[in-house]
C-alpha cells in the first residue's frame, strides 16, 4: 500500500476531450496537446474517456493513434470503451494496429452492458440484430480471445495471390496483458480477475455491501486480486477526481471550488436504482489532497492512479492542474517523474 514510505509507482490522468460541435478540431487538438504535455511532465500514462452521440471523444482509438505519433514514451489508455457499441473482432484489429504504431504503449480499458439510451439508438446501431445482441461479459471475453491471438476462423493459408491468417492481424504481442476492465461492482472485479485482466476502479461504485465509498472500493480491489492468478501483484488503477490549486489563480480556485460544491450532494447517499455511489472531488493544495488520499482505504491498497480531469474546464485549467499534479502532488505521494 502506498504509504509515505512506500511511494506511488505510476501516475496517470484521464480526460474526456470535450469539443465545440461547430469547431470539433480545436477540442481534439487540445486533447492531443494535453497528452503531449503529460509526457513532458513525466506522467506514466494518459487515458481517454469514451462518449457516443455527445461532444466528447467518440473514437478514442483513432485519437490514440494520433497521440502515438506525437509522443514516444507515455502509455496510452482508454477508460473505458463500452463494448456494447463495438464488434469485438474489429475492435481487436484497431487496438492491435494502434499498439503496433505506438511501440506497445496501448492500455485498452473496456466495460460491458447495453449502450446508453439503447431504446433510442438500437435501430441506428443494430437495425437487424438489436434483440439478439449479447451485452454480457461474453462480449469482452470474445475481445480478449481475439487480442490474445486465439483463432477467429478455421481458414488460413493461400488463396490465389492472397495469404490469410486464422487470427487477428496484426498480432500485437503483449497487448493481451495490457487489457483493463473498468468495473464498479464485486461481480465485475471478480470476473476481471478470473480472466487475467487489469482492473480500473473510478470515482463511481455500486453500494452493494456498504454505503462507505472507500470500503466498497477496497472490497472490489481485494476481490479482484483474490480471483487473479497474480494475487496481490495484479494491477489496479484508481481514478478519483483531484484538483490541486497550488498554481491556480484566485479565479481558477473559485471555479474549482464551485464545481466541487455543486457535485457534492450526489456523494451523500446511493443514487438511483443501481445505487451508484460517487466519491467527492478532492480540491485543495497538493499537501491537503495527499493527506486525504492517505486517509482513503482504497488508495492505500494500490500503487497506480489515473486521476480524472473535470469534464467542463478550459485548456489552461488542465495545464495548471496537470502541472501541479506532476510537480507537487505526485512527489507528495512519493512518485518520481518518468524519463
Amino acid at each position: 500500500m502506498p504509504l509515505p514510505s512506500q511511494p506511488l509507482r505510476k501516475l496517470g490522468f484521464l480526460t474526456i476531450g470535450l469539443f465545440d460541435g461547430d469547431d470539433p478540431r480545436r477540442g481534439h487538438e487540445s486533447t492531443l496537446e494535453i497528452i503531449e504535455l503529460g509526457e513532458q511532465l513525466g506522467f506514466d500514462s494518459a487515458w481517454l474517456r469514451h462518449r457516443h452521440l455527445q461532444y466528447g471523444i467518440s473514437s478514442p482509438v483513432a485519437v490514440l493513434a494520433a497521440a502515438s505519433q506525437r509522443t514516444r514514451r507515455i502509455e496510452l489508455g482508454t477508460a473505458v470503451i463500452p463494448v456494447g457499441w463495438e464488434n469485438p473482432l474489429r475492435l481487436a484489429e484497431d487496438l492491435a494496429t494502434v499498439d503496433i504504431l505506438s511501440g506497445g504503449r496501448v492500455n485498452p480499458g473496456v466495460s460491458v452492458g447495453p449502450p446508453m439510451h439503447y431504446d433510442q439508438v438500437r435501430e441506428a446501431l443494430y437495425p437487424d440484430t438489436a434483440d439478439a445482441e449479447d451485452f454480457s461479459y461474453e462480449r469482452v471475453r470474445r475481445l480478449l480471445d481475439f487480442v490474445r491471438g486465439k483463432p477467429a476462423t478455421d481458414f488460413s493459408g493461400v488463396e490465389g495471390f492472397e495469404v490469410f491468417s486464422d487470427r487477428v492481424q496484426p498480432h500485437a504481442s503483449g497487448l493481451g496483458r495490457r487489457m483493463w476492465y473498468g468495473g464498479g461492482s464485486l461481480s465485475s472485479a471478480r470476473w476481471a480477475g478470473e480472466h487475467e485482466m487489469n482492473f480500473l476502479t473510478s470515482s463511481v461504485v455500486k453500494a452493494q455491501e456498504s454505503e462507505d465509498f472507500a470500503q466498497v472500493q477496497l472490497s472490489h480491489i481485494r476481490a479482484f486480486r483474490a480471483h487473479h492468478p497474480d494475487g496481490d501483484r495484479a494491477r489496479v488503477s484508481q481514478g478519483l477526481v483531484v484538483i490541486p490549486t497550488d498554481g491556480a489563480s484566485p479565479e481558477q480556485r473559485a471555479k474549482y471550488e464551485e464545481y466541487a460544491r455543486k457535485r457534492l450532494p450526489r456523494t451523500a447517499a446511493p443514487q438511483g436504482p443501481a445505487r451508484l455511489m460517487f466519491a467527492p472531488d478532492l480540491v485543495g493544495t497538493s499537501e491537503q489532497i495527499a493527506e486525504q488520499l492517505y486517509a482513503h482505504a482504497a488508495f492505500r491498497e494500490i500503487d497506480e492512479v489515473a486521476f480524472a480531469l473535470p469534464f467542463t474546464f478550459d485548456h489552461e485549467d488542465y495545464v495548471q492542474i496537470l502541472t501541479d499534479i506532476a510537480t507537487r502532488l505526485g512527489p507528495a505521494l512519493g512518485w518520481r517523474a518518468a524519463g
